[in-house]
């Protein structure tokens, strides 16, 4: 099962402060704005989003199709056939993708320690 570009996304109180902070870890910023209240910022391979106001509690994400440059990958399992296969390991969703469609799509589904995975395709 091929996931895509892995990147933590945290719920931050303070845009501008957990920025500047993750600036002296050697991260810079990548996409993403201070007026969309979110940043996306990168230390070589390693992504961390932050974003101010948009949920509670952090997320682990995959972006199926993307590597850690946010390139798009000749190959790639599409986030629908993800879901099918846990779906056949009676992994159970918070939300799902539309099975019908194609293209961009995600699901999320908690791990048993209560974090959320978030699978989010972007074409």
């Amino acid at each position: 099962m091929k996931l895509g570009a892995f990147s933590v996304s945290l719920s931050v109180k303070d845009l501008a402060t957990s920025k500047a902070f993750y600036e002296t870890l050697g991260f810079s910023q990548f996409a993403g704005s201070m007026d969309m209240n979110y940043l996306i910022m990168k230390n070589e391979t390693t992504l961390i989003g932050l974003f101010q106001g948009m949920f509670e509690n952090n997320i682990l994400t995959f972006n199926p199709g993307w590597d850690s440059s946010a390139q798009n990958l000749d190959s790639f399992d599409d986030v629908r056939q993800i879901q099918k296969q846990l779906k056949s390991d009676g992994v159970s969703f918070q939300s799902e993708a539309d099975e019908s469609t194609s293209g961009p799509a995600s699901f999320v589904i908690i791990d048993p320690d209560g974090n959320a995975i978030l699978v989010d395709q972007h074409r």
